[in-house]
């Protein structure tokens, strides 16, 4: 399956969820739920996945965190926030250049309406 085929099927699984849950709670409950309706939907999902960081002789084994990673090709960074700030894309940028992976969604899932609070993120794709 593509990354845009994962991300049709991600994205459906999300407006889903919203529309079940809706605005408010927090990300971590939106982390779970998401990933049980993407393991439902018999998509491999991981949570809370480490990716190591070099910088010059230092070495980080899990410098940072990524909240779901489905069929090892789209990173999904799931937030709760009032509004997205410009340093919520990039975090998702940098994951992707450090995991190597070329799609990430970053999904807001504070917000009445979840279609507008969706975004694409690309790494070469």
């Amino acid at each position: 399956m593509t990354e845009n085929e994962l991300s049709t099927i991600i994205i459906g699984a999300a407006i889903g969820l919203h529309r079940a849950l809706g605005p408010g709670l927090l990300e971590k409950v939106y982390e779970e739920a998401l990933s049980l309706d993407l393991l439902e939907k018999g998509l491999e999902v991981k949570q809370q996945i480490g990716i190591p960081m070099r910088y010059k002789s230092l070495r980080f084994e899990r410098g940072f965190r990524l909240d779901l990673l489905v069929n090892r090709k789209v990173i999904i960074e799931v937030k709760s926030v009032e509004a997205l700030a410009p340093v919520h894309y990039a975090q998702l940028l940098t994951y992707l250049r450090l995991s190597g992976k070329k799609l990430g969604l970053l999904i807001n899932f504070n917000g009445p309406v979840l279609k507008h609070n969706i975004h694409r993120v690309v790494n070469q794709l």
